[in-house]
């Protein structure tokens, strides 16, 4: 590990950070707000929603002004958004703090491709334990995120206003870190606009499986993440416990990036991302098990390791889908997946949380689930095939 790859796992921990911020908070101060209260997850649903179409603006600029530019445009955005977010929950204009997230978007999806940068960054032996280490910095966020969200809360007359203050800073802070990173320089302009065409990697059967397993395990984990603290409102929880439930997920989430690695590297992608499918499903049975404190910590703390052995695969496995001039492109498009997935499962989050109960959503979590599997499969089928003719 260089020291640049290190202040790359440090700006993954501040990013989730405002993730995890965004989560604990977005939808409570979305449901003091809303018009009607299906609506409360929309500004969660704004974030990724933002995400989403500004994956293609993201690829351009990665691809004409390299990544370090382009990470410090995000975290400009960044800090504009979350004074934005600040100012209408100051104001109570709920329809203001929906496109604020929407505009903190941009961030976003800048700021998830840390995870392939730190693959370029790396020997080519070391590629899968970078992605894994730089995906471990959001533990930084698992400790940070919920403290903040509960030390900022009462900081300002209007609950979680300083919140959203404390998130520019956390941008800034992350914008001085980036300026000290030296990132590979990009691609010639010729090599930059070669390879094949995107229809043509995304009909890869490694691309279809990395962009299907990434982006069902995000939006499930997102479903029942952005969920989670309205549900244990609704069951007379305090907002400390349900900080504490979000602090465990996210510790889940990047605590196995120590190790995600080294285990991909000893028994194979698709192995380890079976194992964070049946995971996720063992966190649906302990879910509709009961609404006790001890029955959200366990189910969201494996829900963490579920999507990390899930997502760390897909991207390791996305990696061998396309050639390093394609890598923009290519990256967008698996994002842009990524995406579309997590806008419609935070709108579902909100709908189904307050119409149908926590018993319901978790059900219905089972049937992405239940796709994942039989993606994950067919690739070993077709992979395995070769080496029995």
């Amino acid at each position: 590990m260089t020291p640049h790859l290190w202040l790359l796992v440090a700006c993954q921990g501040l990013f989730f950070t405002n993730n995890v911020t965004f989560i604990a908070i977005n939808g409570l101060v979305g449901l003091s707000l809303a018009p009607v209260g299906w609506m409360a997850t929309l500004p969660v649903m704004g974030y990724v929603v933002g995400g989403a179409l500004s994956t293609g603006l993201v690829a351009h600029t990665q691809k004409r002004w390299g990544r370090k530019l382009s990470f410090q445009l995000g975290l400009v955005v960044a800090v504009a958004s979350c004074l934005l977010c600040a100012w209408a929950a100051y104001t109570s204009h709920f329809w203001v703090l929906v496109a604020a997230t929407v505009i903190a978007g941009y961030y976003n999806a800048n700021a998830q491709l840390y995870r392939f940068a730190a693959a370029e960054m790396a020997a080519p032996g070391f590629k899968e334990k970078a992605v894994s280490l730089v995906m471990a910095g959001g533990l930084i966020g698992a400790i940070a995120g919920p403290n903040l969200a509960s030390g900022t809360r009462s900081l300002t007359t209007v609950p979680f206003a300083g919140a959203y203050l404390a998130l520019a800073g956390v941008a800034v802070a992350a914008m001085v870190l980036i300026a000290l990173i030296q990132f590979p320089p990009p691609p010639a302009k010729g090599a930059a606009s070669g390879g094949r065409p995107l229809s043509e990697i995304m009909r890869q059967p490694v691309f279809v499986v990395a962009a299907a397993a990434g982006a069902l395990g995000y939006g499930v984990m997102n479903l029942l993440m952005a969920a989670t603290p309205l549900a244990m409102q609704v069951c007379g929880l305090p907002f400390s416990d349900a900080a504490m439930v979000l602090q465990w997920h996210v510790i889940g989430m990047f605590a196995p990036g120590f190790f995600t690695g080294h285990l991909i590297k000893r028994f194979g992608t698709l192995p380890i991302m079976a194992v964070g499918l049946a995971l996720n499903i063992v966190c649906v049975l302990i879910a509709v098990s009961g609404v006790e404190l001890q029955h959200f910590v366990l189910s969201l703390f494996l829900l963490g390791l579920g999507w990390n052995f899930l997502f760390t695969g897909s991207t390791t496995l996305a990696l061998t889908a396309y050639r390093p001039e394609e890598k923009d492109k290519a990256q967008g498009a698996l994002n842009f997946c990524i995406f579309a997935v997590m806008a419609v499962s935070s709108l579902a989050s909100g709908v189904l949380v307050t119409t149908q109960g926590w018993t319901m959503l978790n059900l219905g979590s089972l049937l992405p689930l239940g796709v994942t599997g039989v993606a994950l499969g067919w690739l070993m089928v077709k992979q395995r095939a070769p080496a029995a003719a």
